[in-house]
């Protein structure tokens, strides 16, 4: 079964299907160090991981396992990073949310705004009952999005990946249905 990805749109924020062109914007976003300095996989040094990439949130929509969406800021276009919604199980329904953004986009509340579209669009289409994320114990800003978006700290992966060669913790956020407020997290 697959999954169509939706385009949508926000206040300041279109959100579509990955796109080759995007390559070149990928690439330069998860080769940066200082992006990826929570990550549990290194900076990307190859050019073809960008493809791969590409390819692999084309497969997680024909597979049915989700949607990975690239943003783009309305006001010039720019790609400004991606939101995904992956590991969709509609027996249990469940699924995971995710997201990257470019060093210069932070700090201005977009992933904020893109992962509530993605969140209204999943709770509306997928008939959601939980969305799980994750993200690694120093990565305030990470754990601060989802919690304005209505995630609730549900615990702590203790040492459960490397980053940069150090141990690290991860905490998992849980957001349920009857806990979606649906609402514009950024006012």
């Amino acid at each position: 079964m697959s999954l169509p990805t939706p385009a949508l749109q926000t206040a300041r924020l279109r959100l579509r299907a990955v796109a080759d062109a995007d390559a070149d914007a990928l690439f330069a976003m998860h080769s940066s160090a200082d992006v990826l300095r929570y990550w549990d996989s290194p900076p990307w040094t190859d050019r073809g991981s960008a493809t791969r990439f590409i390819a692999m949130s084309h497969r997680l929509a024909e597979k049915g396992a989700g949607a990975r969406l690239a943003v783009d800021r309305t006001s010039d276009g720019a790609f400004i990073g991606w939101c995904a919604l992956v590991r969709w199980n509609p027996d249990h329904r469940s699924a995971a949310m995710g997201y990257c953004f470019d060093r210069a986009a932070w700090g201005h509340g977009y992933a904020t705004e893109a992962a509530g579209a993605v969140l209204a669009w999943a709770f509306d289409t997928l008939d959601l009952n939980r969305v799980q994320a994750e993200t690694d114990t120093r990565n305030v800003a990470s754990a601060r999005v989802l919690e304005k978006l209505g995630f609730v700290r549900e615990g702590t992966l203790r040492e459960d990946c490397v980053v940069n060669g150090d141990v690290s913790d991860s905490w998992v956020y849980g957001l349920l249905r009857r806990e979606w407020r649906g609402q514009d997290p950024t006012g």
